[in-house]
């Protein structure tokens, strides 16, 4: 039986701290917030303009569209006059900052990226709903509505429990697709094919196992082209939650009962884990063995790590994040196919990564209105499209409109000034509801995700059995979920 340390952990002290401001800070009645001055109104026909002189501080992850914006974000100021400071951090640390910023009751950071999982889900209460806004008929409307959104992009990024709530604008859409030596793949088609008996080619009607055997041949046969078939994220970390559960969910596999609706909406209770059924113990048992034949390193691995083993030419193929294709373009040039995931015995799933900004509930009312301007500029089609045209990030849209551009839609092709579109196609198909793969959004999973990586690392590294390792995570989940969140 496993043993946890009684003394609470550096997230239950931030948990506590929230709950503490959270009385306070959500009621509307802190006193610090009579302490400080509001941004400034300006009595001016432009509603662009109405908050010009203003400053707003965006926290965000070191992200695509993070980086683009920061490069170029004078033309927001033009259009404004508000300028914008803007922190990036690791995941982690900027939790850790949201959080003690929420609990203050003094708004630091008026603009969040609010990540579903560990802001969103756990800190909702802490997020303006951004319908009080969109309908403010003094403020900009938001180009296209939320309708321009891809609809489950909408849902997993900016909604939580409320179907008709939202607290974040979609904002970036990282998503695990099939990344693969195309040349390679060309080279060696005829061969593969015969050997295998099946057609190779990477696409979504491939299964896991065609996958294995396919990866098995490079193993044994294209060593002078690259030394293993496949790379994972296997590292202990959020990376390997993410990888596995490609897995797990295509053998039918669940965190926990309507898996899909609590990925999509979210809950605040979950009920009890189901990692111990055997769908999910036949995914755990692939898994496991798939990793034996997979490039050793992978177990040291996380994202980068991964993408920078592929673009060095060590593996055939990996499954990572689909925006790693602007990195991969300018390493191996025309060398790269993008394809949806592998399918297992329930169907295919392609871990979803992506993120909202948000606005936090301490604002006042001004810098609330400047900040709406900042987070409609920053998710609008225009912005948008510059990202993607950006030597600095790149990202890809979380607007249908975008896509439907005559210079977005000929990117998809090589030669291509947007490499990121080049995986347009294999996304596309991995953003359908039936195919897209949303971890719980609750407000724990934080803990949640730290016991299945590091379970799942235990087996990885011999100590324990795919059975035990499900059976050892579903009692461990179940103990924090029926702990609960304070906040």
């Amino acid at each position: 039986m496993d043993r946890h340390p009684p003394e609470p952990s550096r997230r239950d002290v931030l948990r506590r701290a929230l709950a503490a401001g959270a009385a306070l800070t959500l009621s509307g009645s802190l006193s610090a917030c009579g302490s400080r001055e509001d941004s400034p109104r300006a009595a001016v026909g432009d509603r662009w303009r109405q908050f010009q002189g203003a400053t707003l501080n965006f926290i965000s992850e070191n992200t695509a569209p993070t980086a683009a914006i920061a490069a170029n974000v004078r033309p927001f100021t033009e259009l404004t006059g508000i300028d914008v400071r803007i922190v990036t951090l690791e995941l982690t640390a900027l939790v850790q900052r949201v959080a003690l910023d929420l609990a203050s009751g003094r708004a630091q950071y008026q603009v969040i990226y609010a990540d579903p999982y560990q802001v969103l889900a756990p800190y909702q209460r802490g997020l303006v709903d951004l319908r009080t806004l969109q309908a403010d008929p003094n403020l900009p409307d938001l180009p296209g509505g939320t309708a321009d959104f891809i609809p489950v992009q909408m849902d997993a990024a900016g909604r939580f429990v409320d179907r008709n709530a939202f607290y974040a604008l979609p904002y970036d859409a990282p998503t695990m697709i099939w990344q693969y030596r195309q040349d390679l793949f060309a080279k060696y088609h005829e061969r593969m094919a015969h050997d295998l008996g099946f057609d190779p080619t990477p696409s979504g009607d491939r299964t896991w196992e065609e996958y294995f055997r396919i990866a098995q041949w490079f193993n044994e046969h294209a060593k002078s082209d690259v030394r293993y078939g496949t790379g994972h994220q296997a590292r202990q970390h959020d990376s390997l939650m993410n990888d596995f559960s490609n897995v797990l969910w295509s053998y039918g596999g669940e965190y926990f009962d309507h898996g899909k609706e609590v990925g999509r909406l979210g809950s605040r209770d979950p009920g009890p884990c189901r990692l111990d059924s055997a769908a999910a113990i036949a995914g755990t048992e692939f898994y496991q063995r798939l990793l034996g034949i997979a490039d050793p390193a992978s177990k040291t691995w996380d994202w980068d790590g991964l993408g920078a083993a592929f673009r060095a030419g060590r593996l055939a193929m990996c499954p990572n994040w689909h925006e790693f294709a602007a990195g991969n373009e300018q390493v191996l040039p025309g060398k790269v196919g993008y394809s949806p995931l592998p399918r297992g015995p329930a169907g295919t799933a392609n871990m979803y990564g992506g993120t909202g900004v948000g606005i936090s509930a301490n604002t006042l009312p001004h810098e609330r209105g400047a900040a709406w301007l900042f987070i409609v500029w920053a998710t609008s089609p225009a912005t948008q499209l510059a990202n993607l045209r950006s030597k600095a990030g790149g990202g890809t849209p979380t607007r249908t409109s975008v896509y439907e551009l005559p210079e977005v839609r000929a990117a998809e092709k090589r030669p291509s000034a947007m490499p990121n579109m080049l995986t347009a196609a294999a996304v596309r198909q991995a953003w359908q509801p039936d195919r897209i793969g949303l971890r719980p959004k609750i407000p724990m999973w934080n803990e949640c995700n730290t016991a299945i990586f590091t379970q799942l690392s235990r087996m990885l590294s011999g100590e324990a059995s795919p059975e035990e390792t499900m059976r050892s995570t579903k009692s461990r989940v179940d103990q924090i979920v029926a702990r609960g969140w304070v906040a």
